[in-house]
């Protein structure tokens, strides 16, 4: 059963146009890696599925019920949740003050503080501590925990990577493993291709805006992935 469709998506700034007749299904209980190149539309489509932009043409479905319209915060009520890329942690708050951020609008669920720590022990002994004072691994992991906190069906994760140190990265995708296994859909968008077909139960690639590949990530080598990246050639999964 899918949980989020997209179908016929187009989005533009002004007269520019970010994404072409965007068609995406995710199931329920998936995980789906979206990557691309700068410029390819990756974080525009993450935020039209949020409800920070309104598509020009085309509809968004979650749970089977059409949210094309809805604000952002109705879909976090609905069960929609967004990590930004560049983690977006409120510099002035402390690292406990950020989460109850996120359950501002809170379904029922697993997620509370206790279980956020618990999954991200390198910021439980740092509750305290403003989050001007965390390292980049540190804010990610908190900005994860705040989307956490709502409780969401639907976690999508833009560039949870960037920036950070290769053992960094590792404790997070640790942790994306734990998430997955509570039942949590996940979209992450992911510019290390090795990472996302790692975690990604499919592959979804945009390029200047359009699907280049759709692709069991089982299916997709890395000479598949390239071709997609760059537009070496017209893909099909």
């Amino acid at each position: 059963m899918s949980l989020l469709e997209l179908r016929g998506v187009d989005v533009h700034y002004g007269d520019f146009q970010a994404l072409s007749a965007i068609d995406l299904v995710v199931a329920a209980g998936e995980t789906l890696a979206v990557i691309g190149a700068n410029g390819a539309g990756k974080s525009t489509l993450l935020a039209t599925i949020a409800g920070l932009h309104r598509p020009s043409a085309g509809t968004v479905r979650f749970d089977g019920a059409p949210v094309t319209g809805r604000s952002a915060h109705e879909r976090v009520a609905a069960g929609i949740a967004l990590t930004p890329e560049g983690r977006r942690v409120f510099p002035s708050l402390t690292v406990e003050e950020n989460l109850l951020v996120g359950a501002h609008t809170r379904r029922d669920g697993p997620w509370s503080l206790d279980t956020v720590y618990e999954l991200f022990p390198m910021v439980a002994d740092r509750r305290s501590q403003a989050g001007v004072n965390l390292s980049g691994g540190e804010q990610q992991a908190v900005a994860i925990g705040r989307s956490l906190m709502s409780n969401p069906r639907l976690l999508l994760l833009d560039e949870v990577s960037l920036g950070l140190a290769p053992v960094v990265v590792d404790r997070l995708y640790e942790a994306l493993s734990a998430i997955v296994a509570t039942g949590t859909t996940v979209l992450v968008v992911e510019q290390d291709v090795r990472r996302a077909l790692a975690v990604a139960d499919r592959v979804h690639c945009l390029l200047e805006g359009r699907t280049s590949m759709e692709s069991a990530a089982a299916h997709v080598t890395r000479d598949r992935a390239v071709a997609a990246y760059f537009g070496m050639a017209e893909e099909a999964g």
